[in-house]
Protein backbone atom coordinates (compact mmCIF):
# COMPACT_ATOMS: atom_id res chain seq x y z
CA UNK A 1 0.00 0.00 0.00
CA UNK A 2 2.61 2.31 0.72
CA UNK A 3 6.31 3.56 -1.91
CA UNK A 4 7.89 4.70 1.87
CA UNK A 5 8.10 3.75 5.03
CA UNK A 6 9.05 7.11 5.92
CA UNK A 7 8.74 10.67 4.34
CA UNK A 8 11.00 13.16 5.95
CA UNK A 9 9.89 16.95 5.76
CA UNK A 10 13.02 19.29 6.94
CA UNK A 11 16.10 20.75 6.72
CA UNK A 12 19.22 20.17 4.75
CA UNK A 13 22.52 22.14 5.75
CA UNK A 14 25.90 21.65 4.97
CA UNK A 15 27.57 21.12 8.63
CA UNK A 16 30.83 23.24 9.01
CA UNK A 17 32.63 21.32 11.79
CA UNK A 18 35.12 23.14 14.32
CA UNK A 19 36.73 21.09 17.04
CA UNK A 20 37.40 23.09 20.19
CA UNK A 21 38.94 22.41 23.55
CA UNK A 22 36.49 24.35 25.43
CA UNK A 23 33.50 26.37 23.60
CA UNK A 24 34.10 29.79 23.20
CA UNK A 25 32.13 32.81 26.33
CA UNK A 26 30.60 35.73 25.28
CA UNK A 27 33.35 38.03 23.53
CA UNK A 28 36.17 35.48 23.85
CA UNK A 29 38.07 33.86 20.96
CA UNK A 30 39.24 30.21 21.18
CA UNK A 31 41.45 28.37 18.61
CA UNK A 32 39.94 25.33 16.77
CA UNK A 33 40.80 22.25 14.28
CA UNK A 34 41.04 22.49 10.56
CA UNK A 35 37.18 23.00 9.67
CA UNK A 36 35.49 19.89 8.21
CA UNK A 37 32.59 20.08 5.66
CA UNK A 38 29.72 17.32 6.11
CA UNK A 39 26.36 16.81 4.86
CA UNK A 40 23.66 17.58 7.93
CA UNK A 41 20.57 19.86 8.83
CA UNK A 42 17.91 17.69 10.65
CA UNK A 43 15.67 16.49 8.20
CA UNK A 44 18.80 14.98 5.80
CA UNK A 45 20.07 13.62 8.80
CA UNK A 46 16.81 11.99 9.73
CA UNK A 47 16.04 10.58 5.96
CA UNK A 48 20.13 8.91 5.48
CA UNK A 49 19.32 7.56 9.39
CA UNK A 50 16.33 5.62 8.59
CA UNK A 51 17.67 4.55 4.92
CA UNK A 52 20.86 3.38 7.10
CA UNK A 53 18.64 1.06 8.82
CA UNK A 54 17.08 -0.08 6.06
CA UNK A 55 13.40 1.95 5.50
CA UNK A 56 12.45 2.98 2.30
CA UNK A 57 12.77 6.40 2.52
CA UNK A 58 11.92 9.80 0.90
CA UNK A 59 13.27 13.57 2.11
CA UNK A 60 10.97 16.75 0.85
CA UNK A 61 13.22 19.54 1.32
CA UNK A 62 15.41 22.94 -0.45
CA UNK A 63 18.37 22.94 -1.04
CA UNK A 64 20.30 25.73 -2.99
CA UNK A 65 22.14 25.70 -6.55
CA UNK A 66 25.57 25.61 -5.11
CA UNK A 67 28.32 22.99 -3.86
CA UNK A 68 26.66 22.54 -0.60
CA UNK A 69 23.25 21.25 -2.03
CA UNK A 70 25.49 18.74 -4.97
CA UNK A 71 26.88 16.99 -1.25
CA UNK A 72 23.38 16.95 0.04
CA UNK A 73 21.75 15.32 -2.94
CA UNK A 74 25.30 13.20 -3.50
CA UNK A 75 24.51 12.20 0.42
CA UNK A 76 20.78 11.31 0.31
CA UNK A 77 21.28 9.12 -2.78
CA UNK A 78 24.43 7.30 -1.55
CA UNK A 79 22.17 6.14 1.39
CA UNK A 80 19.62 4.94 -0.86
CA UNK A 81 17.37 8.15 0.14
CA UNK A 82 14.62 8.98 -2.98
CA UNK A 83 15.10 12.58 -3.75
CA UNK A 84 12.34 13.16 -6.18
CA UNK A 85 11.33 16.04 -3.57
CA UNK A 86 14.65 17.71 -2.72
CA UNK A 87 13.88 21.01 -4.75
CA UNK A 88 16.96 22.96 -5.66
CA UNK A 89 17.22 26.62 -5.80
CA UNK A 90 15.53 29.91 -4.66
CA UNK A 91 18.37 30.84 -2.03
CA UNK A 92 22.33 29.18 -0.88
CA UNK A 93 21.97 26.20 0.63
CA UNK A 94 21.53 26.34 4.52
CA UNK A 95 24.43 26.06 6.73
CA UNK A 96 25.05 24.97 10.40
CA UNK A 97 28.38 26.23 12.31
CA UNK A 98 29.21 23.39 14.82
CA UNK A 99 31.64 23.23 17.46
CA UNK A 100 32.68 20.24 19.52
CA UNK A 101 34.62 19.74 22.51
CA UNK A 102 36.55 17.30 23.88
CA UNK A 103 33.24 15.16 25.96
CA UNK A 104 31.72 15.09 22.27
CA UNK A 105 29.33 18.22 23.46
CA UNK A 106 28.71 20.23 20.38
CA UNK A 107 27.04 24.37 19.90
CA UNK A 108 25.18 24.69 16.77
CA UNK A 109 24.76 27.85 14.99
CA UNK A 110 22.15 27.44 11.78
CA UNK A 111 21.83 29.64 9.13
CA UNK A 112 18.86 28.32 7.00
CA UNK A 113 19.40 29.61 3.80
CA UNK A 114 16.62 27.48 1.11
CA UNK A 115 15.71 25.95 3.95
CA UNK A 116 13.41 28.87 4.88
CA UNK A 117 12.27 28.83 1.68
CA UNK A 118 10.24 25.55 1.55
CA UNK A 119 6.50 26.67 1.45
CA UNK A 120 3.62 25.32 1.95
CA UNK A 121 2.78 25.63 -1.68
CA UNK A 122 6.07 22.99 -2.25
CA UNK A 123 4.06 20.54 0.67
CA UNK A 124 0.98 20.86 -1.81
CA UNK A 125 2.65 20.25 -4.86
CA UNK A 126 3.99 17.05 -3.28
CA UNK A 127 0.60 15.43 -2.19
CA UNK A 128 1.72 12.36 -3.90
CA UNK A 129 4.36 11.67 -1.50
CA UNK A 130 2.02 12.14 1.49
CA UNK A 131 -0.36 9.22 0.69
CA UNK A 132 2.51 7.35 -0.47
CA UNK A 133 4.34 7.46 3.02
CA UNK A 134 3.27 5.14 5.89
CA UNK A 135 5.22 7.53 8.77
CA UNK A 136 5.84 10.82 7.94
CA UNK A 137 8.41 13.00 10.01
CA UNK A 138 9.31 16.78 10.56
CA UNK A 139 11.26 19.06 12.72
CA UNK A 140 11.37 23.19 12.76
CA UNK A 141 14.05 24.04 10.93
CA UNK A 142 11.56 25.07 7.99
CA UNK A 143 8.72 27.55 8.47
CA UNK A 144 6.29 26.82 10.87
CA UNK A 145 3.43 27.60 8.19
CA UNK A 146 5.10 24.73 5.91
CA UNK A 147 4.85 22.07 8.93
CA UNK A 148 1.18 23.04 9.32
CA UNK A 149 0.82 22.32 5.93
CA UNK A 150 2.46 18.88 6.11
CA UNK A 151 0.02 18.17 8.94
CA UNK A 152 -2.72 19.01 6.80
CA UNK A 153 -1.18 16.93 3.89
CA UNK A 154 -1.25 13.45 5.98
CA UNK A 155 -2.41 10.49 3.88
CA UNK A 156 -5.37 9.13 5.99
CA UNK A 157 -3.80 6.43 7.95
CA UNK A 158 -0.04 8.14 8.06
CA UNK A 159 1.29 8.60 11.50
CA UNK A 160 3.06 11.98 12.15
CA UNK A 161 5.95 12.22 14.24
CA UNK A 162 7.65 15.82 14.99
CA UNK A 163 10.90 16.80 16.76
CA UNK A 164 9.82 20.53 17.36
CA UNK A 165 13.85 21.67 17.26
CA UNK A 166 14.83 24.32 17.53
CA UNK A 167 11.72 24.53 20.27
CA UNK A 168 8.65 27.28 19.51
CA UNK A 169 5.06 27.86 20.35
CA UNK A 170 3.10 25.17 18.44
CA UNK A 171 -0.40 25.47 17.17
CA UNK A 172 -2.90 22.90 18.45
CA UNK A 173 -3.38 21.64 14.67
CA UNK A 174 0.03 20.47 14.79
CA UNK A 175 0.37 19.25 18.54
CA UNK A 176 -3.21 17.10 17.67
CA UNK A 177 -1.18 15.12 15.09
CA UNK A 178 2.08 14.63 16.80
CA UNK A 179 2.29 11.01 17.24
CA UNK A 180 4.76 11.05 18.89
CA UNK A 181 5.94 14.62 19.96
CA UNK A 182 9.42 14.21 20.76
CA UNK A 183 11.21 16.85 22.81
CA UNK A 184 13.91 17.18 25.05
CA UNK A 185 14.58 18.46 28.35
CA UNK A 186 14.85 22.21 26.74
CA UNK A 187 12.23 21.66 24.45
CA UNK A 188 9.58 20.23 26.71
CA UNK A 189 10.24 23.17 28.85
CA UNK A 190 10.18 26.06 25.65
CA UNK A 191 7.05 24.70 24.24
CA UNK A 192 5.12 24.30 27.85
CA UNK A 193 6.48 27.50 29.09
CA UNK A 194 4.54 28.89 31.93
CA UNK A 195 3.03 25.51 32.84
CA UNK A 196 6.89 24.00 33.14
CA UNK A 197 6.33 23.10 36.87
CA UNK A 198 8.64 20.83 38.95
CA UNK A 199 12.06 18.86 38.03
CA UNK A 200 10.16 15.42 36.95
CA UNK A 201 10.04 14.24 33.28
CA UNK A 202 7.02 12.39 33.85
CA UNK A 203 5.54 15.81 34.78
CA UNK A 204 6.93 17.16 31.54
CA UNK A 205 5.00 14.35 29.70
CA UNK A 206 1.73 14.57 31.27
CA UNK A 207 1.26 18.59 30.83
CA UNK A 208 2.64 17.78 26.94
CA UNK A 209 -0.19 15.14 26.58
CA UNK A 210 -2.62 17.40 28.16
CA UNK A 211 -2.03 20.25 25.31
CA UNK A 212 -3.10 17.72 22.70
CA UNK A 213 -0.26 14.84 20.90
CA UNK A 214 -1.62 11.45 20.59
CA UNK A 215 2.29 10.42 22.38
CA UNK A 216 5.03 11.89 24.14
CA UNK A 217 8.65 10.56 24.01
CA UNK A 218 11.13 12.91 25.93
CA UNK A 219 14.93 11.96 25.78
CA UNK A 220 16.97 12.29 28.51
CA UNK A 221 20.44 11.97 27.40
CA UNK A 222 22.64 9.48 29.66
CA UNK A 223 19.13 8.70 31.41
CA UNK A 224 17.56 7.14 28.49
CA UNK A 225 14.10 8.38 27.41
CA UNK A 226 10.75 8.39 28.42
CA UNK A 227 7.75 7.72 26.76
CA UNK A 228 4.02 8.57 27.21
CA UNK A 229 0.47 8.28 25.80
CA UNK A 230 -3.32 7.48 27.45
CA UNK A 231 -1.81 3.74 28.56
CA UNK A 232 0.97 5.44 30.49
CA UNK A 233 4.09 6.40 31.11
CA UNK A 234 7.27 3.85 31.02
CA UNK A 235 11.12 4.83 31.11
CA UNK A 236 13.54 3.50 28.85
CA UNK A 237 16.97 2.63 29.64
CA UNK A 238 20.29 4.62 27.91
CA UNK A 239 23.33 2.37 26.36
CA UNK A 240 26.46 2.98 27.75
CA UNK A 241 29.18 4.29 24.94
CA UNK A 242 31.79 6.42 24.90
CA UNK A 243 30.53 9.95 23.31
CA UNK A 244 33.00 10.80 20.70
CA UNK A 245 30.39 13.86 18.88
CA UNK A 246 26.57 14.17 19.68
CA UNK A 247 26.35 16.01 16.78
CA UNK A 248 23.17 14.15 14.70
CA UNK A 249 22.40 11.89 17.72
CA UNK A 250 18.74 12.79 18.04
CA UNK A 251 18.14 13.21 14.51
CA UNK A 252 19.38 8.99 14.07
CA UNK A 253 16.75 8.62 17.53
CA UNK A 254 13.65 10.48 15.91
CA UNK A 255 14.26 8.49 12.36
CA UNK A 256 14.70 5.14 13.84
CA UNK A 257 11.70 5.37 16.20
CA UNK A 258 9.73 7.01 13.54
CA UNK A 259 10.48 3.88 11.38
CA UNK A 260 9.94 1.20 14.32
CA UNK A 261 6.91 2.55 14.92
CA UNK A 262 5.56 2.50 11.44
CA UNK A 263 6.74 -1.45 11.10
CA UNK A 264 4.32 -2.08 14.12
CA UNK A 265 6.36 -1.88 17.43
CA UNK A 266 4.50 -0.56 20.08
CA UNK A 267 6.06 3.53 21.71
CA UNK A 268 8.69 1.57 24.02
CA UNK A 269 10.02 -0.89 21.68
CA UNK A 270 10.50 1.44 19.07
CA UNK A 271 12.21 3.72 21.59
CA UNK A 272 14.20 1.22 22.76
CA UNK A 273 15.22 0.40 19.57
CA UNK A 274 15.95 4.18 18.71
CA UNK A 275 18.15 4.51 22.04
CA UNK A 276 20.89 2.00 20.69
CA UNK A 277 20.67 4.10 17.20
CA UNK A 278 21.33 7.18 18.96
CA UNK A 279 24.01 5.59 21.33
CA UNK A 280 26.23 3.88 18.69
CA UNK A 281 25.62 7.62 16.67
CA UNK A 282 27.78 9.48 19.48
CA UNK A 283 30.74 7.16 18.99
CA UNK A 284 31.61 8.41 15.61
CA UNK A 285 32.59 11.63 14.65
CA UNK A 286 30.00 13.83 12.47
CA UNK A 287 26.17 13.46 12.05
CA UNK A 288 25.30 11.51 9.05
CA UNK A 289 28.14 9.49 8.74
CA UNK A 290 27.81 8.28 12.09
CA UNK A 291 25.03 6.76 11.79
CA UNK A 292 24.64 2.88 12.45
CA UNK A 293 23.11 0.27 10.02
CA UNK A 294 20.67 -2.51 11.18
CA UNK A 295 23.22 -4.97 11.82
CA UNK A 296 25.73 -2.71 14.49
CA UNK A 297 22.46 -1.82 16.12
CA UNK A 298 21.64 -5.85 16.05
CA UNK A 299 24.97 -6.47 17.09
CA UNK A 300 24.41 -3.52 20.79
CA UNK A 301 23.31 -5.08 23.63
CA UNK A 302 22.52 -3.20 26.71
CA UNK A 303 24.94 -4.34 29.82
CA UNK A 304 24.35 -4.44 33.54
CA UNK A 305 26.64 -1.13 34.83
CA UNK A 306 29.90 -1.99 34.94
CA UNK A 307 29.97 -4.57 31.74
CA UNK A 308 31.03 -4.54 28.20
CA UNK A 309 27.92 -2.06 26.60
CA UNK A 310 28.60 -3.66 23.50
CA UNK A 311 28.18 -7.24 24.40
CA UNK A 312 25.90 -8.67 20.71
CA UNK A 313 22.96 -10.91 20.47
CA UNK A 314 19.94 -9.19 21.59
CA UNK A 315 16.75 -8.58 19.28
CA UNK A 316 16.67 -4.91 17.44
CA UNK A 317 12.93 -4.43 18.38
CA UNK A 318 13.62 -5.52 21.98
CA UNK A 319 13.60 -2.47 24.67
CA UNK A 320 16.55 -2.05 26.78
CA UNK A 321 15.82 -4.42 29.89
CA UNK A 322 18.70 -2.86 32.62
CA UNK A 323 19.74 0.78 33.06
CA UNK A 324 23.17 1.49 31.91
CA UNK A 325 25.57 4.00 31.63
CA UNK A 326 25.63 6.45 29.05
CA UNK A 327 24.33 7.04 25.63
CA UNK A 328 23.42 11.19 24.54
CA UNK A 329 20.09 11.50 22.81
Amino acid sequence: MYDYDLLVVGSANADLVIGVERRPAAGETVLGSDLAVHPGGKGANQAVAAARLGARTALLARVGDDAYGRLLLDSQRAAGVDTVGVLVGGAPTGVALITVDPSGDNSIVVSPGANGRLTPEDVRAAGSLFHASRVVSAQLEIPLETVVEVVRALGPDSRFVLNPSPPRALPREVLDACDPLIVNEHEAKVILGAAAVGDRPEDWARLLLAKGPRSVVVTLGAEGALVASAEGIARVASVAVDAVDTTGAGDAFTAALAWRLGAGASLAEAAGYAARVGALAVTRAGAQESFPTAAEVAALCCADPGDNPRTPGRVPGDAPSAPTRGGSL
